[in-house]
């Protein structure tokens, strides 16, 4: 008999949040402390979405490509402990390294400036015009400029500048050329305010101290709990069925990608057909591959930069940097700092990826690419780290496929969606009242900061909507 995982929970409770990304954590833990009665589900066995980690032997590695903007030193103490605030530390080398340049940098606006100038020999009130523009950009501004005719605005025929200005935050979020460029300018301004973040101790330790701080606000958290169904009752949000228990709320927030939320968890027939057409919209962002890189005990690997942004391509090309073959990878470097009492190496590869390049192959066609994608890391990572191979002892990939499999994010979407979805996720409530999202849309959400701070402006969204039921009582 199969252990019930949701066994003890109580019949009701004042929100469900479903998904423990770091929005859906965020979200949870400030509703708790309003005092709220909050249940958090998570289909998997570990919280925090695509900010998690996995153990293999003595390794312990990080998924994804762990790098934010120092601004999430003050959500993380504002919204959850000086402690977990604390764990935050700054990577200072950034290294690029691709046929149109080579430099490593502290990622700041500072040494851009100093680089664009020096460099590439561009005009400083160029470079004062492009960083205040993208400074000044927000949510409300004209959507119709994209992020190419932003670049050719202050750097025109420079396809090298827009390289290095563009590929890291594709990296980050999957954007293109072709996206809004407040798309860009808000999550490029982000980094350059005070460079790239990771945190130090590991994920498992900073999502382990969230994890904490939750139970000690009170907040009932299940894992291995896959919820089926939103349940809806004369049009507003009444609870969940949760691996086929039904448990009540007055909310539900979902952590989960914004189209499943829509159509598998609520159904097409809860929605206006004015709302179902703006869903039908919003696109997917693509996804990721990873290869995970394990050195062995006893073998050390000299500093090679903190993140490395490597590529054969010769220009900056979207379609490129997402196919099968890509050759552009960014290598995040784990170095035994990076876990304090740890002497252990390790190294995670990451590129972007399109779900349909993966989907239908055969078992074998499947494992091949799997084996072909390791062994392309590997020769890419020879020229950094000589030898390499025989100073490894596990090796593992993941596709979109395994994205999908441990997020049920439709098409294995690391980024969630394009732009368009931030208009459909807010529109929730006014569709559904009680109904709330704070998942990965619009790119400007992706990533660890902008995920956890959706996660405080949808709790304050929340207690509103919970605090003005409690006054109609």
């Amino acid at each position: 008999m199969s252990h019930d995982w949701s066994k003890g929970t109580r019949s009701e409770y004042d929100v469900i949040v479903i998904g423990s990304g770091l929005g859906g954590l965020t979200c949870a833990n400030m509703l708790a402390r309003q005092g709220h009665a909050v249940l958090l589900l998570e289909q998997h066995y570990n919280l925090g979405g695509l900010a998690t980690w996995f153990r293999r032997g003595e390794h312990i590695f990080d998924i994804a490509l762990h790098g934010f903007p120092f601004g999430m030193i003050k959500t993380c103490r504002k919204y959850w402990t000086p402690e977990i605030a604390d764990m935050i530390v700054q990577l200072k080398g950034i290294r690029f390294d691709n046929p149109q340049f080579s430099f490593t940098t502290t990622y700041d606006r500072e040494d851009f400036t100093r680089i664009l100038q020096e460099r590439f020999a561009i005009p400083r009130e160029n470079i004062e015009g492009f960083f205040d523009a993208a400074k000044n950009m927000n949510f409300y501004d004209d959507q119709t400029m994209t992020i190419r005719e932003f670049f050719e605005r202050f750097f025109p025929g420079r396809d090298d500048v827009h390289r290095m200005l563009m590929e890291p935050i594709t990296y980050a979020n999957g954007s293109t050329m072709d996206d809004p460029a407040i798309s860009y300018g808000i999550v490029f301004s982000n980094f350059m305010s005070r460079g790239v973040y990771t945190v130090q101790g590991g994920t498992d330790q900073f999502i382990g101290k969230m994890r904490a701080e939750l139970l000690k606000n009170g907040v009932d958290i299940r894992t291995r709990c896959l919820v089926e169904r939103i349940l809806i009752d004369h049009t507003k949000a009444a609870g969940v069925v949760a691996n086929g228990k039904r448990i009540k709320s007055k909310a539900v927030v979902s952590n989960g990608n914004l189209l499943s939320t829509v159509h598998r968890l609520v159904g097409a027939e809860n929605f206006s057909q004015s709302f179902l057409a703006q869903a039908k919209g919003v696109r997917l962002n693509n996804s990721s591959c990873q290869v995970y890189i394990g050195i062995k005990r006893g073998e050390t690997i000299d500093y090679i930069g903190d993140l490395l942004f490597t590529s054969a391509a010769q220009k900056f090309d979207s379609q490129e940097l997402c196919s099968k073959g890509t050759t552009s990878r960014t290598f995040s470097i784990y170095y035994p700092k990076t876990r304090p009492g740890s002497d252990m190496h390790s190294i995670v590869a990451s590129s972007n990826a399109n779900y349909d390049d993966w989907a239908n192959l055969s078992e074998k066609e499947y494992r091949d690419s799997k084996e072909e994608l390791i062994q392309r890391t590997l020769d890419a990572l020879e020229k950094y780290v000589p030898g390499v191979r025989h100073k490894v002892d596990h090796l593992e990939a993941a596709t979109p496929k395994t994205f999908q499999r441990y997020t049920h994010h439709l098409s294995g979407a690391s980024f969630g969606t394009k732009f368009e979805g931030l208009k459909v996720s807010m529109g929730l409530p006014k569709e559904i009242p009680g109904l709330f999202h704070t998942g990965s849309v619009g790119i400007i959400m992706s990533g660890w900061l902008g995920a956890a701070n959706y996660g405080v402006i949808v709790a304050h969204d929340v207690d509103k909507f919970l605090s003005a039921g409690a006054a109609d009582v």
